[in-house]
Order: structure tokens, then C-alpha cells, then sequence
């Protein structure tokens, strides 16, 4: 019998339990894969403490992984028996040795890309490739500021708007993550800690300000990234690990120069089967080609995904993690 990580009931990370769960059999439209490792991200904490509503509980977290195909439903095309492939995004489910899923989420992967490695950079890979060709079109000359350089999203975003011509500015907290964000390419890096961020970022762009802001940390750093922006800048808030931006009037945007602001999620830039393939193809080829390394920087073993968690919460980790099924 197959097993997998399950959460009873939303809250702390005592609720996650390693139990055996029958995967099934794929139906139709289906397939149904054998992990070799699966993804943590922050999401995956929403969802277990209840701030991201689940469909139902009992449920199996995870929105990333890696594996083998093991067999297929009735009218799959896109997948098949044996092959190597990884996903990210909607339905939830990866914290399992198996499960079935829609085969149109699966992305067979190419030679050049471990699985292991793919399990670790699908979903912040694609995540950075939409902030920076979806969001606001990144190129040679463009300005950003990317919050939390040295973590997961931080460390593939930052060498790949290096290579497409762009100034990278990004903070971090601890001199050890200020180091490594340096080492991925950011030409300047702040800490936070300090304060007076967007005081230094006029003073790193002759008193213009960025134009764009990539904030995964949320409450915390809203509004001082507002602050950072040249009129009609643009900012891009894609996640919250110090909880959630509260309410504000939208006059706050005028205030500060006609900006823009979008809240995207990589479901609904992934939702079409090409553009789902469009995206991994964009990200499987800059890593091939070596302009964004992928180094797996913690793991553990699947049935002690509660460490990974408490180890994300506590910002104790840099870079991308796995946990090895």
C-alpha cells in the first residue's frame, strides 16, 4: 500500500500524518505517477494552516513533484507509461509515494533535467519566468527589486533577469543570504533588517526608483516597495510569508505615481496546456544552458515534511528543498 503525507485538520504542523492511502487506479484523462521527490513552498503552509481554503479534509498537501508514470486513463495523449515527468499547481496531492492526476498538468521532461531537480524547480521556476515575461516585460535596461533574493523564487529569478539585460537589486536578512543573493547575480543587496529600503534604492537609481518590484514577503514590505517604484512602476505582490497585506485605498497607487499593481498566481498563467508547456519549455531550457542553477539546499525524507515546515516557517532556509520519497 502506498503512503502519503495527510492533514486532518487545519493548524500546526502535529496535524500532518504519515499514513497509507490507495492512490487508485487514473481514469479517464488521467495518470497515475510514482514519486521520486516532491517540492515544499510556502503555499503548501497556507494550506495547512487554513489562510488558503482547502476543498475538503481530509487532504494531501503538495503542489509539486517528480516521478515515473506508471499508468495512464482512457484517452491520455499527452503522457505515457515509464516516462519521466513533473508538475506544478492545482490539484494538490504531492505529499504521497503515488497519486493520479490530470495527465494535461504533467510535463515530460527532457534529458538534460534530472528528476530530483525538477521536483525542486518547477513551480518557482515558472513562477519566475511569468514574473518576468508576464507580469512586466523584463529586459536589457529594465530596473527590479526583488524581495527575499537569496529564497526559493529569489535564486532562479535573479540570474535569469541578469541574462535578459536587467539591473537586479534584492534585499536579504542574514549576511549569509545577502552573500548568496550576490552570488546569483544581484548587483546590489539590502538589508531589510536595517530599514530605509526605498531611501536606498533612490539612491541606487539617481532618485528615480525600480521599475518593478517582485514582493513575495507581503505585509511586512507593501508599502515601502510602493515606495520604491518610479511613477507608473509596477508591482508585482506574489506572496505573503509575514502575512497578508491589509486593505488599502487604491488612491495610495495615484499617490505615488499612477502605479500598477497585480496579485498573479501561476495557475492562471499555466492554465492552458500551452502555455503550461510554454513555460516549462522556457525554464528547462535556461537551465540546460546553465543561466539559472538549481542546487537542492535542504531535503528530507517524505514522512518528515513537518521539519521542512517548521525549518520554511522560521526562515531558516535558502534556496530550493525536497522532500526525497
Amino acid at each position: 500500500m502506498s503512503k502519503a503525507i495527510v492533514l486532518h485538520a487545519h493548524g500546526g504542523v502535529d496535524n500532518l500524518h504519515w499514513e497509507e492511502r490507495d492512490p487508485g487506479r487514473p481514469g479517464a484523462g488521467e495518470a497515475l505517477i510514482r514519486h521520486e521527490a516532491v517540492g515544499v513552498n510556502f503555499i503548501d503552509i497556507y494550506h495547512r494552516t487554513g489562510l488558503y481554503p482547502l476543498p475538503a479534509l481530509p487532504a494531501v498537501l503538495g503542489m509539486e513533484g517528480a516521478g515515473i508514470v506508471l499508468a495512464v486513463g482512457e484517452g491520455v495523449t499527452e503522457v505515457q507509461p515509464g516516462q519521466r515527468v513533473a508538475y506544478a499547481g492545482r490539484p494538490i496531492g504531492a505529499y504521497a509515494e503515488e497519486r493520479c492526476i490530470p495527465a494535461r498538468r504533467l510535463v515530460p521532461l527532457p534529458d538534460a533535467i534530472p528528476t530530483r531537480m525538477a521536483a525542486a524547480m518547477m513551480l518557482r521556476g515558472m513562477t519566475a519566468r511569468y514574473l518576468l515575461h508576464g507580469c512586466y516585460p523584463v529586459r536589457q535596461g529594465t530596473t527590479l527589486l526583488v524581495h527575499a533574493a537569496a529564497g526559493g523564487v529569489g535564486s532562479m529569478l535573479v540570474p535569469w533577469a541578469c541574462h535578459l539585460g536587467a539591473t537586479v537589486i534584492g534585499t536579504a536578512g542574514s549576511p549569509e543570504k545577502r552573500e548568496k543573493a550576490l552570488a546569483a547575480g544581484c548587483h546590489h543587496v539590502i538589508d531589510y533588517r536595517t530599514g530605509g529600503v526605498a531611501a536606498r534604492i533612490r539612491e541606487l537609481t539617481d532618485g528615480r526608483g525600480v521599475d518593478v518590484v517582485y514582493d513575495s514577503v507581503g505585509q511586512a514590505t507593501f508599502m515601502d516597495s510602493l515606495d520604491c517604484l518610479r511613477p507608473m512602476g509596477t508591482m508585482v505582490s506574489f506572496g505573503q510569508s509575514s502575512g497578508a497585506v491589509p486593505p488599502f485605498d487604491p488612491g495610495v497607487l495615484a499617490a505615488r505615481g499612477s502605479l500598477f499593481l497585480t496579485r498573479p498566481s501561476l495557475m492562471h498563467y499555466t492554465e492552458r496546456r500551452e502555455d503550461l508547456l510554454a513555460h516549462a519549455a522556457d525554464l528547462f531550457d535556461v537551465v540546460a544552458r546553465g543561466v539559472v542553477s538549481v542546487h537542492i539546499d535542504q531535503s528530507w525524507p517524505l514522512a518528515q515534511v513537518a521539519e521542512a515546515h517548521t525549518a520554511l516557517e522560521s526562515r531558516r532556509t535558502t534556496g530550493t528543498m525536497v522532500l526525497d520519497v
